[in-house]
């Protein structure tokens, strides 16, 4: 990943440029399946397109809405940002350093306790051991995890995952933050504290990218909107329009949180 250069702006934090991303599907698991559907002239694999020439420009400071049904590319596209991945075609640019949670307990080694997994996914998010060191007891009060922070991780149930990957990730001194799936486990506390989290990193000027399915969370949180249906961006605009375009608009329950979301209960994460 590099910046942005040519004819962008020295403002632009992301470019994405006509990227597509594909996979491998496997019909049959197994060898022998396999060798009977060869026999009998069926296809034992294809392909499909996650992101299918996929291209926008994200200016330093906006705060992306990301929406599309499940399955649709939102974390491939967030992987690619990030640089997890790499694009089949097309680029993707970006300026500074990324942080974020775009899957839960990514980077957790199982063996391992929360208290190494601190430092282990810090480095693994850029940070030095000096500068885990000066914030560890800031991201350990964050998690709230208590005693289970000296146990380990594989014990761990997918809400604590959550906290402690969250609370290693927004303790980064980073210019674009990737949000996924960050709000799909955890008790509504949590997710309150998260939000407001990211409310903090909107209002410091850091480019924010939020995947999420609630309309509520995304009006508190965006000025802008891109949809992905089937890895085709299908709408790039303002966040009502982009509400009422995925029909996510209809009322939910558990209205007028002290954050303004309907219901940050009914968070959803994507898979692809």
């Amino acid at each position: 990943m590099s910046a942005p250069s040519g004819g962008y702006s020295a403002s632009t934090s992301i470019v994405v440029d006509d990227v597509t991303k594909s996979f491998t599907l496997r019909y049959h698991r197994t060898l022998k399946q396999m060798a009977v559907a060869a026999a009998k002239g069926r296809d034992i694999s294809g392909k499909f397109n996650a992101l299918d020439h996929v291209s926008f420009t994200v200016e330093q400071g906006e705060s992306i809405g990301l929406m599309g049904l499940n399955g649709s590319g939102k974390s491939t596209l967030l992987k690619l940002i990030n640089g997890v991945m790499r694009p089949d075609t097309g680029t993707v640019l970006t300026r500074g350093r990324i942080a974020g949670l775009i899957a839960t307990g990514a980077g957790f080694h199982p063996q391992l306790t929360g208290r190494e997994n601190v430092f282990l996914n810090a480095a693994v998010l850029g940070m030095s051991e000096a500068e885990t060191q000066r914030k560890f007891d800031s991201i350990v009060e964050f998690a709230d995890i208590g005693r289970f922070l000296d146990s380990p991780v594989g014990h761990y149930s997918s809400g604590m995952f959550a906290r402690l990957g969250f609370a290693v990730a927004i303790h980064v001194d980073s210019d674009i933050f990737l949000a996924d799936e960050v709000l799909a486990v955890g008790d509504k506390p949590f997710k309150q504290k998260c939000l407001q989290k990211m409310q903090e990193i909107r209002d410091s000027g850091r480019t924010l990218f939020y995947v999420s399915h609630a309309a509520g969370s995304v009006r508190k949180m965006c000025d802008r909107v891109i949809v992905l249906e089937q890895g085709r961006l299908a709408f790039d605009g303002g966040v009502d329009e982009g509400i009422r375009f995925v029909k996510y608009d209809e009322p939910e329950k558990g209205a007028g949180d002290e954050l303004g979301t309907e219901d940050t209960d009914d968070e959803l994460g994507s898979d692809i």
